[in-house]
């Protein structure tokens, strides 16, 4: 594939720069977007068509769904050879009577990763679940735009490069991603065979927005005097863009490097939710303490250096106003994190709840949270000279050591058939292990209908 060497503006259709066009009003892009709506309310949860008598009617919005993707497609010669196998993909299921879905051969050839320019413009139609927004696995279609400024371009050739990293923004979509999903992933597509995966989508524009409006409403009722540096964050959506790319850059990049046990999620297995959560913030606080690295290295430049300050603002604000609080109490790994976060920050005594108002010692914070990252490092290195179920009590005592445990905990007072199974300890482990603070107890009742209004929210829609 040849590599694209326009510099776009934010409207430009990467590869014709001088054709200036809004693709989300194109009539093909309308038709497009309807006829795959249509489509869905005939799947089931598997993504077939079971009934016969709707084949019909099926068929002809395939050959809708066909039709407009021809049609766009001069749109996007980069992604010529994707938009010709989707075409083929379309084909053969509908011709084999809706079952099994088989969309490999296009998503091989989709290759974002490719030309990671910033403006550059992808049409997006796959049969696939949305994560963090429904296990159904039906036909989306999502337009696409790439974030790749300049100092992220140069970070990535550096020291912090992520071949398989494309951050984009949301330009338009279909129902699945009305949701709170900010990822596209190339592992929720339906298909055959599982091939080597090559790159992984994350929509820093939802990302911004939810941050944006969140951090905007808990300080508030917090009483929070934000920095100044921070309060642009809420003020300028591209910025905080730019932030969350560097800090989904570095995040990214750090599973699976570093001192980890054998495999950090031990992905064929069940295993405690708070394992899960040690991993997620690990790869946040090694974002953070990277970013705590460039801020203070003499030879950053400037750019590079205030981005740096920004993640350590936004891991925390996420991290601690909105992870801790977002979604249901049951084994929920990143609430978890936001807890342990926050907690760690008010024991350290840089964080402070005096007089109904939360007060932040911001020079002493990034020293205080490199030590949470270094507790967290120290229990990777040491589990490879550990077994399994020691790892797991380990790594049970670490967050107990900061926050407190559901008063009916097993794991707590080791009541726990230690000579058993695995999936027995992780079976005892309660929904709710680590149950809210009476500070998230008060702020989750205030900020409930603000978290739930970021579902389905963009850059455009934040404002």
């Amino acid at each position: 594939m040849s590599r694209v060497t326009v510099t776009p503006t934010r409207d430009a259709i990467i590869g014709e720069p001088e054709v200036v066009e809004d693709i989300v009003s194109l009539p093909a892009w309308r038709r497009l977007k309807s006829a795959v709506s249509s489509l869905r309310t005939h799947q089931v949860k598997d993504g077939s068509i079971p009934d016969a008598t709707m084949h019909g009617d099926c068929r002809a919005l395939i050959a809708t769904i066909r039709a407009d993707i021809r049609d766009l497609s001069g749109h996007f010669p980069h992604d010529a050879e994707y938009l010709t196998a989707l075409d083929a993909d379309f084909a053969r299921w509908a011709e084999g009577g809706f079952g099994e879905l088989d969309f490999l051969d296009s998503l091989v050839a989709f290759q974002p990763q490719r030309d990671r320019v910033d403006g550059m413009r992808h049409l997006v139609v796959f049969p696939m679940y949305t994560q963090n927004g429904s296990s159904d696995r039906r036909v989306e279609a999502v337009l696409i735009e790439v974030i790749w400024p300049e100092f992220i371009a140069d970070l990535e050739a550096g020291e912090y490069s992520n071949a398989l990293f494309v951050p984009i923004r949301f330009l338009d979509f279909t129902e699945g991603y009305d949701t709170n999903s900010a990822v596209l992933f190339p592992e929720t597509v339906a298909m055959r065979e599982i091939p080597h995966f090559t790159w992984g989508a994350i929509f820093a524009d939802r990302e911004a927005a939810r941050f944006r409006r969140v951090v905007r409403a808990a300080s508030e009722i917090t009483k929070l005097d934000l920095p100044e540096d921070a309060a642009a964050l809420l003020d300028d959506q591209a910025l905080t863009e730019e932030t969350f790319v560097m800090w989904d850059l570095i995040h990214d990049r750090t599973h699976m490097r570093g001192d980890l046990p054998f495999d950090p999620f031990m992905i064929k297995q069940r295993m405690p939710y708070f394992l899960y959560s040690l991993e997620e913030l690990r790869c946040d606080l090694t974002a953070f303490r990277e970013a705590v690295r460039l801020e203070r290295a003499p030879e950053t430049d400037e750019n590079t250096r205030s981005h740096a300050k920004l993640v350590q603002y936004a891991v925390i604000f996420d991290r601690i106003f909105r992870f801790a609080i977002t979604g249901s109490r049951v084994r929920n790994y990143d609430g978890l994190g936001g807890q342990l976060l926050f907690a760690w920050l008010h024991q350290h005594r840089v964080l402070h709840w005096t007089d109904t108002q939360l007060t932040i010692d911001w020079a002493e914070v990034p020293d205080v949270v490199v030590e949470l990252s270094d507790a967290i490092n120290d229990l990777y290195w040491k589990s490879i000279d550990r077994p399994k179920i020691a790892h797991w009590l380990a790594a049970y005592d670490l967050v107990a050591g900061t926050l407190t445990p559901h008063p009916a905990s097993k794991w707590a007072v080791r009541d726990l058939a230690l000579e058993g199974l695995p999936r027995e300890l992780t079976d005892a482990v309660m929904d709710d292990e680590f149950p809210l603070s009476m500070f998230y107890e008060a702020l989750s009742k205030k900020m409930t209908d603000v978290i739930e209004s970021t579902s389905g929210i963009t850059g455009a829609l934040v404002e």
